[in-house]
């Protein structure tokens, strides 16, 4: 694929990238078996467990967690009203988009102490060991401590394309809109009178600046982490597109936030009619 030549250019020692065509084909760049820090795209195998527990009967998305009115569903979208780290809440449930790791680590302890196992066994038994993701593992925190490769993520990419670990009524949920309207920030991108989010991952929606491209659709979700690693997936076109990297994403936001959307608008434009 001609598009991924473009991470040749990026200002990083280290790449990876792989992109899934409609056609299930997959193309690579890169040390596919490269181990990186994926930082915030952790959030996304930590809620695919997570709502593996809720199909189980384990946990439930509208359960009460933490302060008073606030859920598993507020927890794993965001509006659960807690800051980016920190334990005390700074507003009340669903009122804002307010990004955190310390709404996802709570929505994780209460699965560890629901199923009487640590989070890291429960991820591995309910996601990783399933699919096949032998490279990757989670050092600490489940909002942000997974290392992993191209290649065990292009296999939860097909989990997200073609999900068989949870049923199809919950993966809609997933990559719907929970909470719509509320007003966010997407650190490091933009604040955003609108910022869609679903349960563990970020929705594209109308965000402008966005670190997806210009022509993915609205209904695209992902997430991008601090490493400097990105991983999203176009439903509408059935395409997705991850790259991981070893420079993080602050020390070269400016540049990050220009050379993204264009990989992701050159993907999407080899691929598609």
């Amino acid at each position: 694929m001609q598009a991924l030549k473009l991470v040749a250019d990026w200002p990083v020692r280290t790449v990876a990238a792989g992109v899934v065509s409609p056609s299930g084909s997959v193309s690579t760049t890169g040390q596919i078996d490269q181990s990186f820090r994926l930082a915030s795209i952790t959030k996304m195998l930590s809620s695919w467990a997570i709502l593996i527990a809720c199909e189980e009967g384990t946990l439930s998305l509208d359960q009460p967690i933490a302060q008073p009115g606030c859920t598993l569903r507020h927890l794993l979208a965001h509006a659960g009203g807690y800051a980016f780290d920190g334990s005390e809440p700074i507003a009340v449930p669903g009122v804002r988009r307010i990004y955190s790791n310390t709404g996802i680590e709570l929505a994780a302890g209460a699965l560890s102490t629901a199923a009487e196992m640590p989070f890291q066994q429960y991820l591995w038994e309910a996601v990783l060991s399933p699919l096949g993701m032998t490279a990757t593992v989670l050092r600490g925190s489940p909002a942000h401590g997974a290392q992993s490769t191209v290649r065990d993520l292009l296999l939860f990419v097909d989990e997200l394309l073609h999900p068989r670990l949870l049923s199809v009524e919950t993966v809609v949920q997933f990559q719907t809109v929970q909470f719509p309207s509320l007003p966010g920030l997407v650190p490091g991108v933009g604040r955003y009178d609108d910022c869609p989010w679903g349960l563990g991952a970020e929705i594209r929606g109308n965000k402008q600046p966005h670190w997806t491209g210009r022509h993915n659709s609205p209904s695209t979700f992902g997430h991008f982490g601090g490493a400097g690693t990105l991983l999203w997936v176009d439903p509408g076109a059935h395409v997705a597109c991850l790259a991981l990297t070893d420079r993080p994403f602050n020390d070269w936001s400016a540049d990050a936030l220009r050379l993204w959307p264009a990989l992701s608008d050159a993907v999407l434009a080899e691929v598609l009619p």
